[in-house]
């Protein structure tokens, strides 16, 4: 696993501080864990994405597309399942297809590590029961995070493939056999002719 620095929330070991302060710091270690399927395709290290960034990055793009051709979904939901979605790689790293780890192996690991992060924070269930949400594909705005997170990754496969001049079509790929709105399809298949 391909991580900047270590885990801040080490930092704190031995010691209470109110929970903003400690969920704070375990947050602030998806700014230094990678994106890890982009070194494994020769992006350099220092120049990937961050997990952090690309939870930025969806929940940015999904309250634009969701603003322009969504109207009917919950905005802040969509929001706050974007900037969450990957909570669970705090403790459990970023799993790729190529780390030979079970889809329901995974998602356990990483459900572990959500309830440890809102374990002690008193809206904690609140936030654990949308990040379910996310992951169970339980409502529309669950299918449309889940959809973006998808687009957005294929976008950024075409910002590295010309940064670096590197086929990563297989990104556009897996994001081809994940989208299935015919609007972000439609985006998908623009992005494809750049």
């Amino acid at each position: 696993m391909i991580i900047k620095n270590s885990n801040p929330f080490e930092f704190l070991a031995g010691k209470r501080s109110d929970p903003i302060i400690e969920i704070y710091f375990q947050i602030n270690h998806l700014k230094h864990l990678l994106r890890q399927g982009w070194p494994m395709r020769g992006i350099p290290e220092d120049k990937c994405e961050s997990v952090g960034d690309h939870s930025f990055a969806v929940a940015l793009l999904g309250m634009l597309i969701a603003k322009k051709y969504f109207p009917g979904l919950d905005m802040a939901k969509v929001i706050k399942m974007s900037l969450i979605h990957e909570l669970g790689e705090i403790d459990g790293g970023d799993i790729t297809p190529f780390d030979g780890i079970d889809k329901n192996e995974k998602h356990a690991l990483e459900e572990r590590g959500v309830r440890k992060i809102f374990a002690d924070f008193p809206e904690g269930r609140e936030y654990l029961e949308l990040w379910l949400e996310f992951e169970e594909n339980r409502s529309p705005e669950a299918r449309f995070v889940k959809q973006i997170d998808k687009l957005e990754m294929a976008m950024q496969a075409a910002v590295y493939a010309k940064q670096y001049g590197k086929n990563l079509d297989e990104f556009i790929e897996s994001a081809e056999e994940k989208i299935e709105d015919e609007k972000l399809m439609d985006l998908l298949n623009r992005l494809k002719e750049i």
